[in-house]
């Protein structure tokens, strides 16, 4: 298959994962069926979320958000990585690439934010159930959403900018389906110890604060729950608290093996891995996540199909 070399000076070749995989192409097929299947599970978790209004609480409203960024993150990486597998132009132009970084950078980012909040929400939810609705108002949950978006975005800029201003080596090859911050650094002519140290700070910030803040958390949470007098009561927070805690190991356990070694840019294939883990897997686990085991999320679901039943 051609790689599409043509290039203009400026532009940047993809050189796609696992170049020696011997069964590439069921792989990305595969990856694609992964794709639409997360697709529709966020934007029908979104839809359910919109239609039901037993549904329109803070913790739901946070969820959307969050599917709302998969569905950004997966759809800014998986389509263009398909298209150029398939079609054999493996370039992109230096905007695009600076784009593609700016938009992945600032929903994973924004992410790591709003599931603090998420913890936080859970919180306020089990340990101070009567303040909840004064703390946690629907003007406070436009803040957190607005926060995590914002605080995304202006990392992301930073990054962006200062990843590409670096002097690129010829012939201007990223080892990576996407444009991707420690790929461009591993083809920098330049000595970028000192910006690989700033990444790993800002990991900290990032990842590392947050979850330790909502670890502590869960331990006050859980110790809330044991105490609670309903066994009925206990289960749903019990529900509720799992399912979040698996979703904060899907999102921040690639991005501290990713962004937290200090030699992660010269890992290819390992960040690879957890890219198309975090980029294709995690969109598609968050919402069977919060449906599987939600009682709520479930019944919205039986209502739509049973509406869809009745239409026909």
């Amino acid at each position: 298959m051609s790689t599409g070399n043509k290039t203009e000076t400026t532009d940047f070749i993809l050189l796609g994962f696992f170049s020696e995989f011997k069964h590439i192409t069921a792989m990305v097929s595969i990856i694609l069926l992964i794709y639409m299947a997360s697709f529709s599970g966020n934007t029908l978790l979104i839809l359910l979320i919109w239609l039901y209004s037993h549904l329109h609480t803070p913790m739901y409203f946070l969820l959307s958000q969050l599917s709302l960024m998969d569905l950004t993150l997966t759809s800014s990486i998986v389509p263009k990585m398909a298209a150029n597998f398939f079609s054999g132009w493996r370039s992109i132009s230096f905007l695009a690439c600076g784009t593609q970084i700016f938009f992945s950078l600032t929903v994973a980012i924004a992410e790591c934010i709003l599931i603090t909040f998420m913890c936080f929400d859970r919180y306020v939810a089990i340990c101070e159930p009567l303040r909840y609705p004064i703390i946690i108002n629907p003007r406070v949950c436009l803040q957190m959403i607005a926060m995590s978006w914002a605080g995304g975005a202006l990392t992301s800029l930073g990054h962006t900018a200062f990843t590409l201003h670096f002097n690129i080596c010829s012939p201007r090859e990223i080892p990576h389906f996407f444009c991707e911050v420690m790929a461009v650094l591993r083809i920098v002519c330049e000595d970028i110890s000192a910006y690989e140290k700033a990444v790993v700070i800002t990991s900290i910030l990032v990842l590392l604060l947050p979850l330790s803040l909502i670890l502590a958390s869960y331990v006050v949470i859980f110790l809330a729950v044991l105490r609670m007098n309903s066994p009925e009561g206990r289960n749903k927070a019990l529900a509720t608290c799992s399912s979040h805690l698996c979703v904060v190991g899907l999102y921040f356990g690639p991005g501290m093996c990713i962004y937290m070694r200090t030699g992660s840019a010269h890992t290819p294939k390992l960040n690879q891995g957890l890219f198309l883990f975090g980029t294709v897997l995690t969109p598609l686990l968050n919402p069977l996540a919060y449906s599987l085991r939600n009682r709520e999320v479930l019944s919205a679901l039986k209502m739509l199909m049973g509406r869809c039943q009745s239409s026909m």
